[in-house]
């Protein structure tokens, strides 16, 4: 019963656990390197990210119905979403930490770690909720 809620709520999980440690690291690491404290642009994401997730999982439920895609690949996609979103959102609020050389060395990097995460945590808290 309920495969969407419960695809939402198991990938809300992991980063919701991961995004506010990153977050204090980076805080604490670069408290103002950049002339303003890091965080004042990082609280968007801590609600963003996980959000964004669990609907992607849910989505992921969705069109498993229909094709069989590897859940690595469908999580690695959502990178491409998310990135382009939070570059946009350090521009409009002119606080640029990710420069675009910067980014354009991060983002593939940030594709592996959603790849990973995704073959590894995601599809085992699905299996754990009993989600195809």
């Amino acid at each position: 019963m309920h495969p969407y809620l419960r695809a939402y709520m198991a990938d809300t999980a992991l980063p919701t656990m991961v995004v506010p440690l990153v977050i204090a690291g980076i805080a604490v690491q670069h408290p103002t390197v950049h002339g303003f404290h890091v965080e004042d642009i990082l609280i968007f994401p801590i609600g963003l990210v996980p959000i964004a997730w669990g609907l992607w999982n849910a989505l992921l439920v969705w069109v498993r119905r229909y094709r069989d895609v590897p859940i690595g690949v469908f999580g690695s996609l959502l990178a491409f979403v998310l990135a382009p979103l939070a570059f946009a959102i350090q521009l409009g609020l002119d606080r640029v930490i990710w420069t675009p050389g910067l980014f354009a060395l991060g983002f593939p990097v940030t594709l592996a770690v959603y790849y990973l995460a995704w073959k590894h945590a995601v599809a085992w808290f699905n299996d754990v909720l009993g989600i195809a």
